[in-house]
């Protein structure tokens, strides 16, 4: 008896580990700018950028370049930290000139949450302090410590957790007194991106900056979403006048490769270097193929004129949109919008029709009856008409 044919869709359910009862279960043949072909010649437009990580589309022929000759010269030589590799050097020379002066070292890593991770140990072993303090509605990833500091939804299964945690409310001046000297850091998404793209408000960065300043505390911003291009400046903290002491980096840091990677002054992160030696360590961080595509990525970004373009296509997604009787409010900055519906019957109606014509769409994790647009941010005009169109078709 022959054996029956087993498709890849079923090998996907069979031996792939979920995270969550109902995947997509969407198989992809290619993929090529804000498109993505499915095996049966659907084609479908990824208005979210694979979540903020395709920021300049898929398949862009410069960064596919760039991940060949790499790969052709050579791959994994020794664990990050020890040889000089030349896509890693020439990246963090590339990043750190385009940030201001204290920014200038980088600790390459292998994705978000590992720089949460190694931000976390970075402000302890630099302090001498222990407790850490975040915001509710965050998400900072999936590992124990960027749990611990993340929204209690995700967390309470898998305690205990990280202790001498301290959560506070986004925008909220008056909670700042609770960060004390005995705060290591202060860990925060300058726009809340799983939160449903919420803005900070009067002047609530900038106060935040003052205060770790007043006792101390090292202040981290998490820009793994929001970072290389996707508010309309390099890195979102430009909108808002401040710096942080650490930078959170990930998503389309590789130009679709994985990597991740912590930018501070170099005074602070030669903490890791001693007390213990290799106070942290990672094999693949800065991988030299995906530091090639992140490198290639990152002067397409900045070489061109595509930053001085996000804001007028971020605000023609909104015009399009916000009076439109399904929709409740649209919250934006830059490419990266929030969309909320009236209820959870209209949403999901929504999600399923625009699936049905082509759309990706993609809801946030902590605010409900809402989905994002983040298009690449190298979208055409084109391309968002055609966007917009079925957007408004889902919606009726």
């Amino acid at each position: 008896m022959k054996n029956k044919m087993v498709s890849k869709r079923q090998l996907f359910f069979q031996h792939i580990g979920q995270t969550s009862p109902q995947p997509i279960g969407l198989e992809i043949e290619k993929a090529e700018g804000i498109y993505l072909y499915s095996t049966d010649g659907k084609r479908y437009i990824d208005l979210v950028s694979g979540v903020s990580v395709s920021n300049l589309g898929h398949n862009h022929p410069k960064i596919v370049n760039a991940v060949k000759e790499q790969a052709e010269k050579y791959m994994h030589l020794m664990v990050y930290g020890e040889y000089v590799e030349a896509p890693q050097v020439l990246y963090a020379k590339k990043l750190t000139d385009a940030l201001p002066e204290r920014l200038n070292n980088l600790y390459y890593v292998n994705s978000g949450s590992e720089a949460i991770e190694a931000a976390i140990k970075l402000s302890k072993r630099y302090t001498g302090r222990r407790e850490i303090v975040a915001f509710k509605n965050a998400y900072h990833g999936s590992t124990h410590g960027a749990l611990s500091i993340g929204n209690e939804s995700l967390k309470n299964a898998y305690r205990p957790l990280l202790p001498e945690i301290r959560i506070l409310e986004f925008n909220n001046e008056e909670q700042l007194r609770q960060i004390t000297e005995q705060t290591a850091c202060v860990v925060i998404e300058p726009i809340q991106a799983e939160g449903g793209c919420i803005l900070p408000e009067d002047d609530f960065l900038k106060k935040l900056r003052k205060r770790c300043d007043e006792v101390g505390a090292l202040l981290v911003f998490d820009e793994i979403q929001m970072g290389f291009g996707r508010t309309g400046k390099l890195f979102a903290f430009e909108n808002y006048g401040i710096v942080p002491d650490i930078l959170c980096l990930a998503k389309a840091m590789g130009g679709g490769m994985p990597l991740g990677g912590l930018i501070s002054d170099k005074k602070i992160l030669d903490s890791f270097t001693s007390n213990p030696m290799l106070g942290h360590i990672t094999t693949f961080g800065g991988h030299p193929v995906s530091a090639a595509a992140g490198l290639a990525s990152f002067e397409l970004l900045t070489e061109g004129n595509i930053l001085d373009k996000v804001e007028e296509k971020g605000r023609r997604f909104e015009t399009a949109l916000k009076d439109l009787p399904q929709v409740k409010e649209i919250r934006r900055i830059g490419l990266f919008l929030a969309v909320e519906m009236y209820d959870a019957a209209s949403f999901e109606s929504y999600m399923q029709r625009g699936f049905e014509l082509g759309l990706i769409n993609d809801p946030f994790l902590f605010y409900s009856n809402t989905f994002r647009i983040s298009p690449p941010l190298n979208i055409t005009d084109w391309e968002i008409e055609e966007a917009i169109n079925l957007i408004i078709s889902a919606l009726k």
